[in-house]
């Protein structure tokens, strides 16, 4: 079963069940794919999805700090329940050790040394760890590899 069929069929049971949060959470996933299907003109295999949920992951952490920070605390909440439906979706995530050890692997295999070549292990590590890896983890990883840190 594909990534999209199993957000349908979960979209159907939270309808079932009247779960109303989850529901609207999963027809706003439905809605961003359905949007990035017809600006592309493509059809989302599984890797292009986890991509547009990573960026509604990204979009509600950066929502939640905002309200936090606002003081909104309701809205936090509604947007950490929101990442909680999303994440069911994303591949297992790569701990630390794991990005910081493929990182150092990647920086060899190139060959960089220092941070001019940030740019080139980024271009890199992004083709390798899309999807299974936060990218600021990843990005913080790779600066500490090429600073020597």
């Amino acid at each position: 079963m594909s990534l999209k069929d199993q957000i349908t069929e979960d979209m159907k049971t939270a309808m079932r069940a009247k779960d109303s949060e989850r529901l609207a959470t999963i027809r706003l996933l439905m809605a961003a794919l359905k949007q990035k299907e017809v600006d592309e003109r493509v059809e989302l295999d599984d890797a292009m999805i986890v991509a547009v949920i990573d960026k509604m992951v990204k979009q509600r952490k950066d929502s939640v700090a905002a309200f936090t920070q606002g003081g909104r605390q309701d809205l936090a909440d509604k947007e950490a329940a929101e990442i909680k439906v999303l994440d069911a979706y994303l591949p297992q995530r790569m701990g630390a050790d794991e990005i910081t050890a493929e990182v150092k692997a990647i920086v060899a295999e190139l060959g960089a040394k220092g941070p001019g070549d940030m740019g080139k292990v980024m271009g890199a590590v992004k083709t390798r760890l899309a999807g299974k890896a936060d990218m600021g983890l990843v990005s913080a990883a790779v600066k500490a590899a090429l600073t020597g840190a």
